[in-house]
C-alpha cells in the first residue's frame, strides 16, 4: 500500500505528508495531521478535547486501541451542585438540535496523553518536530473552506461566545468561505507544547492556564483530573467482513454489530442496496462535530485517529485561543452512571481492515451517529462492492433514525419509492451536506477525504 494521508481538511493532510517524507512513522504522521488540525479544523477539533484512535503495526500484524477520551472531572473536590450550562438550540440541516455548553460543560481533555502514547510508542521523529507544521500554521493563519464556514454559520452561538468572537467574528462579521482564519495564541499554545512535551496540558503551562479558567468561571475540572489522567491501549474487537478481517472498537455506535447485519451489497440493485442499507443502520439519531485522519507510512504501518471537542463550551484559554470541549454536555455521551475520573462515552470507530496480503483499509469518519452510516456505507463500498476510495467517499449517502432515510442527491430515482415500500418516511435533501458524516480512509485504491468538511488526501510515491 503506497504511503497516504487522509484527513479533513488540505493544511491537515500536508502536515503529515511533510512527516512522512522526512521518514517519519504513521504514529508521527497522525500525530502531526492532529495538531495542524486543531489549528485548521477548530470548528470540527482542537487540543483540549478527545479521540480513539487504531494502530497498526506491519512488523508484528498487531493492532491497538488507543483511548484518549475526555474523562468526568472532580478527582478531589467535593461535587459540584452548583455548576450552570448554557442551554442553547442549534440549527442542524432542517432541524432544531439542544445544546448544553458553557465552563460546566468541559470534561478532562485527553487528546495530548493519547497524542504523547502514540509518539512514545510507535514514534521516530522528535516531538517539536512534530509541532512544527501547527505552529507554521498558527503563525501564517489557514484558509476557511466553505464547508466550514457553513458548519460556523450553525455553531456561531457557542464559537462566538466570549474570546471566540474575535477569532470566528472579528470586526462583528461572521468568517466565511475563503477567509483567513487567525488564531494568534494557539502560536504560543505550540511553543509551550513543543517545549514543555505533551504533558503540558497535565502538569506545565497548558494545564495551569486550564485550572485558573476553571477557578474563575466555575468549572470542574481539578489538578488531579490533570495528573492522573492516561491514555488506554486496549486489544481492537474483530469480525469477518467481506473476506478481511476488520478490527475496530465497540463504543456507542458499534461497527461490528452494525456490519454484521448489511447483508452483501456487491451487484444489487440500486433500491434494494438502499433499503438493505437502511435496515441495518436504522437507529435513533444524536449529534457531533469532530474529525478524522488516516496514515499508512511507507512500511505499511497505519494509523487512523478520530478527535473532537463535542460542540465546544465556548470558552477559551486567553491569550491561547485553546477552546474547551463541551463532552459533560452532550447527553447521548453520558450513557449510566459516571463518577470522576470515568470515560465519557464515544460513537468514535477508527479502523483497520487486513486481507491476506496484509492491510487492505484503514480508516475512520466523523459526525455523531452519522459517523457510523457513513463509515459503514464506504467501508462496505471499498470491501464488498470493489470501487475505490474515492468512488466510496464521494458516492450519495443515506442515514436513516428511527424510521426515517435522510437522502442526498444523486441516488437513482427507485430509491425513495422502494424505501417508502419498505416502511420509512423519506426526507430528501436538496445538496450534499457535512450532516452526512466525513470520512478519511487510506486503501490499495488510493486514499481520500470527505469533500462534505473539506477533506483531502495525498499519497507519496515508494522510497
Amino acid at each position: 500500500m503506497q504511503a497516504a494521508v487522509a484527513a479533513g481538511h488540505p493544511a491537515t493532510v500536508e502536515a503529515g505528508i511533510e512527516v512522512l517524507a522526512e521518514g517519519g512513522s504513521a504514529a508521527d504522521a497522525a500525530v502531526a495531521a492532529c495538531l495542524a488540525s486543531c489549528v485548521s479544523e477548530t470548528v470540527m477539533t482542537g487540543l483540549l478535547g478527545g479521540g480513539h484512535a487504531i494502530y497498526y503495526d506491519a512488523a508484528s500484524a498487531h493492532a491497538r486501541n488507543l483511548d484518549c477520551f475526555v474523562a468526568v472531572p472532580g478527582l478531589g473536590a467535593e461535587p459540584k451542585t452548583d455548576a450552570q450550562l448554557v442551554e442553547l438550540d442549534v440549527p442542524f440541516g432542517a432541524e432544531l438540535v439542544h445544546y448544553a455548553v458553557g465552563v460546566a460543560s468541559c470534561g478532562v481533555p485527553g487528546l495530548p496523553a493519547g497524542l504523547a502514547a502514540l509518539h512514545g510508542a510507535y514514534g521516530r521523529l522528535d516531538w517539536p518536530r512534530l509541532v512544527e507544521p501547527a505552529r507554521r500554521l498558527a503563525r501564517e493563519g489557514v484558509d476557511f473552506p466553505t464547508e466550514h464556514a457553513a458548519c460556523l454559520a450553525m455553531l456561531a452561538p457557542v464559537m462566538t461566545m466570549n474570546e471566540g468572537a474575535r477569532i470566528y467574528a472579528p470586526g462583528g462579521r461572521l468568517l466565511g468561505a475563503g477567509a483567513r482564519l487567525e488564531q494568534p495564541g494557539l502560536v504560543r499554545a505550540l511553543e509551550l507544547l513543543s517545549e514543555e512535551g505533551p504533558r503540558s496540558a497535565y502538569e506545565g503551562s497548558l494545564g495551569e492556564a486550564l485550572l485558573v479558567l476553571m477557578e474563575e468561571r466555575g468549572g470542574l475540572v481539578t489538578p488531579a483530573d490533570l495528573t492522573q489522567y492516561e491514555a488506554r491501549w486496549s486489544a481492537p474487537v474483530e469480525l469477518e467482513y467481506a473476506g478481511t478481517k476488520l478490527l475496530t472498537r465497540d463504543g456507542l455506535a458499534p461497527l461490528r454489530e452494525i456490519l454484521s447485519h448489511v447483508p452483501p451489497l456487491r451487484g444489487r440493485p440500486s433500491a434494494e442496496r438502499a433499503v438493505a442499507l437502511a435496515q441495518a443502520l436504522d437507529a435513533p439519531d444524536s449529534s457531533g462535530h469532530t474529525t478524522n485522519l488516516a496514515v499508512v507510512d511507507h512500511d505499511g504501518n497505519a494509523c487512523v485517529l478520530t478527535t473532537s471537542l463535542g460542540l465546544g463550551s465556548g470558552d477559551f484559554l486567553p491569550d491561547l485561543d485553546l477552546h474547551l470541549n463541551s463532552m459533560l454536555g452532550e447527553t447521548d455521551l453520558l450513557r449510566g452512571r459516571l463518577e470522576a475520573g470515568d470515560r465519557v462515552g464515544s460513537m468514535m470507530s477508527p479502523a483497520v481492515a487486513l486481507d491476506r496480503k496484509g492491510l487492505a483499509l484503514a480508516g475512520g469518519a466523523a459526525g455523531g451517529t452519522r459517523l457510523r452510516s457513513a463509515l459503514v456505507q464506504v467501508v462496505a463500498g471499498v470491501l464488498d462492492e470493489g470501487i475505490t476510495a474515492a468512488e466510496a467517499v464521494a458516492r450519495p449517502r443515506l442515514h436513516p433514525t428511527a424510521g426515517l432515510v435522510h437522502l442526498e442527491p444523486g441516488f437513482d430515482d427507485e430509491v425513495a419509492p422502494a424505501l417508502e415500500r419498505a416502511g420509512f418516511e423519506v426526507r430528501a435533501w436538496p445538496d450534499r451536506h457535512h450532516y452526512f458524516g466525513g470520512v478519511s480512509l487510506v486503501t490499495r485504491a488510493g486514499a481520500a477525504g470527505d469533500p462534505r468538511r473539506s477533506g483531502a488526501a495525498s499519497s507519496l510515491a515508494p522510497n
